[in-house]
């Protein structure tokens, strides 16, 4: 009797600790991505370092970063782009819970970028990393979570989204460190 009794609550603790996963993950799938990457271990900043410290050619740059929400294979990660001085571009996968690197694709510089080039990101004097600081601090403490380079003249422009307690803000950040209205 003890023993059925042993079984039933563990397989009640069992149903128990499967449905509240699903909740959560349900939950997840209804939040917006800026609310699911603010609570994210794992912060762009800690992620860029990570990304640019890859790979066998020295020099990288990131160039793009973007937060993606856990899906049915990938979990919550940043993709994030690196570019080398040879014109190498590669997207790197961040784990967003453990800061590790799940995923590593090569990429054509030309499908992004058609009129930035290699140097423009070597040239630049702020860095993506430099501008995230930046922007959180523009934004009053909030966390980065995605960036985007354009060019702005002859010289990079970044646009990051921070994920602030209760909403968005979009920052954008000049190629010399100052804020862009």
């Amino acid at each position: 009797m003890l023993n059925r009794f042993a079984t039933a609550a563990g397989l009640l603790a069992l149903s128990t600790s499967l449905a509240l996963a699903q909740t959560a993950t349900q939950t997840d799938s209804n939040l917006k991505e800026w609310q699911v990457a603010k609570v994210a271990k794992v912060g762009l900043a800690q992620a860029l370092t990570t990304a640019q410290a890859q790979g066998d050619e020295k020099g990288g740059r990131a160039i793009d970063a973007d937060f993606e929400k856990a899906g049915s294979k990938d979990p919550a990660h940043y993709a994030i782009k690196v570019v080398y001085p040879s014109g190498k571009l590669v997207e790197y996968g961040i784990n967003a819970d453990t800061g590790a690197l799940y995923k590593t694709e090569n990429q054509p510089i030309e499908r992004y970028f058609t009129r930035l080039k290699p140097a423009d990101f070597q040239n630049a004097k702020t860095s993506l990393k430099d501008a995230l600081a930046i922007a959180e601090q523009k934004a009053g403490g909030g966390k980065a979570y995605e960036a985007e380079v354009e060019k702005d003249g002859k010289a990079v422009q970044y646009e990051i989204k921070v994920a602030g307690a209760d909403k968005e803000q979009t920052v954008k950040v000049g190629p010399d460190g100052k804020v862009v209205d």
